[in-house]
């Protein structure tokens, strides 16, 4: 069986993991604290595009250090309401199986990214992490698929972006590669839809359905 990209390179939020209530927690946790507020979804994802540490040292000034602090330590010890999604690591040791490459590229800054795929379990399944942190422009700047292509010195037309976000598909048509979109962790799936609507996935098992030429 051969594979359609020798790449792939994934979202880390909404695409492999479920962590989107964890992150709304951790960030209301430091948020109630310091100004007795407790945000929305809809407002801390508004909030998105900068890593963990830019977010906070904006918003919360000359208690950004000790936020920083606090914001990470819930992060890490309530990890447990996070999870897989159900059907990723199958489909990752299938890929690493069949000689692909597996990397990652988030808008979360390093530190955050790195608990995640420990405490998911899947950290050793991925290559090479491209974070936030790593990057002198965020999503939706192709910026970190282009570092990932030079450290594979692969060229675009072997690699493929999976993410759940518009910021996913304008970061993968930036830097020349296609873009799978993920529909099971979407916040926005009918803009999504209409952005790339000839490749939505539903599930994971569709998306190797496609990965794998079927």
């Amino acid at each position: 069986m051969s594979l359609k990209y020798k790449i792939y390179i994934f979202d880390i939020d909404g695409t492999l993991t479920s962590t989107n209530r964890l992150i709304f927690d951790s960030f209301n946790h430091i948020y109630d604290k310091y100004f007795g507020k407790v945000l929305t979804p809809e407002e801390v994802i508004a909030l998105f595009g900068p890593t963990e540490e830019e977010i906070i040292t904006e918003l919360f000034g000359e208690n950004a250090e000790q936020a920083i602090v606090e914001y990470f330590d819930y992060y890490e010890k309530n990890h447990g309401i996070a999870a897989l999604h159900e059907g990723i690591a199958p489909m990752l040791d299938f890929l690493i199986s069949q000689g692909a490459r597996i990397a990652a590229f988030t808008g979360k800054g390093r530190r955050s990214a790195e608990i995640t795929l420990r405490e998911l379990g899947i950290f050793d399944k991925i290559e090479l992490l491209v974070s936030g942190d790593d990057v002198t422009k965020q999503k939706p700047s192709g910026e970190g698929i282009s570092k990932i292509l030079a450290h594979f010195r692969a060229p675009a037309n072997l690699a493929v972006m999976i993410g759940d976000s518009i910021s996913d598909i304008k970061a993968a048509r930036e830097s020349g590669v296609e873009v799978a979109s993920v529909l099971w962790d979407c916040y926005a799936i009918e803009a999504v839809k209409k952005l790339n609507g000839g490749m939505t996935f539903s599930t994971p098992e569709e998306l190797l359905e496609h990965f794998t030429g079927g």
